[in-house]
């Protein structure tokens, strides 16, 4: 069975750049990615093993489930833990040869991956059908403004009745004075993680036109909008939260 080499630590921004180019899930990014999505967002691995407890509790046999801009396939393989022995598969989509290339090779070495099938493609293009759980795991946010209501409208549509949205993103706060304070805790967050500040500075430059927030009440009018029962933040910490979306 292949090894995979141990995830590198996430310097790219580490010495300065001339000209800050926007950000793109490119091999640089695939390698050092595990630690870089820890070492940026506050609580993801929280948010990743309880992906896994929603999924025993509420996915449904014979049914399909989604990870939509699924990087490295994490929350892929939490949906896979959790529904163990029942009849259902996995679809894993993601636009970056380079982030699935290597999601291919981390899923090789575990034995439970086989119901995961890994889809290169733009989420858009995907048909999803008779799915009992999807999840948009800080995925939404990279996506056009004018696509997202398109978006979630045709997963809710998709979802049996009874299944369910994980929709985690990074938020905007509605007063500049709570965007002030978020924003210098979750710079303090990454201080503590050994980011510098010439780092958090770059790749904030890197991420402004590329990562676009919304505010925590857009999500929520906007899913219930679309046709979603129940809509409650069920983890938050700083301004990263996630939702949990009913049909």
């Amino acid at each position: 069975m292949p090894i995979l080499e141990k995830p590198l630590k996430d310097r790219l921004y580490g010495e300065p750049h001339e000209v800050i180019a926007d950000f793109v899930f490119d091999e640089r990014v695939a390698e050092v990615f595990p630690d870089m999505i820890q070492r940026s967002v506050p609580g993801y691995g929280t948010i990743v093993n309880m992906i896994g407890t929603l999924a025993a509790q509420r996915v449904q046999a014979g049914s399909l489930c989604y990870d939509l801009g699924c990087s490295l396939g994490a929350a892929a393989l939490a949906i896979s833990r959790g529904v163990q022995g029942r009849d259902c598969r996995i679809i894993a989509v993601d636009n970056s040869p380079a982030m699935l290339q290597r999601a291919r090779q981390y899923l090789i070495q575990t034995e439970i991956a086989s119901n995961i099938q890994l889809v290169c493609a733009d989420l858009q293009d995907v048909r999803i059908r008779s799915a009992s759980m999807v999840v948009l795991n800080f995925t939404l946010q990279f996506i056009p403004l004018e696509r997202r209501y398109s978006l979630l409208q045709s997963i809710r549509q998709a979802l049996l009745p009874g299944g369910i949205l994980v929709l985690s993103e990074k938020i905007a706060l509605p007063s500049d004075e709570a965007q002030k304070l978020f924003t210098e805790m979750h710079h303090s967050f990454k201080r503590t993680q050994g980011y510098s500040d010439l780092e958090i500075s770059q790749k904030r430059t890197a991420l402004e036109r590329v990562l676009l927030p919304e505010t925590l009440a857009m999500h929520k009018s906007r899913l219930l909008e679309v046709g979603f029962a129940t809509v409650e933040v069920w983890f938050q910490c700083f301004n990263f939260v996630s939702l949990l979306a009913i049909k």
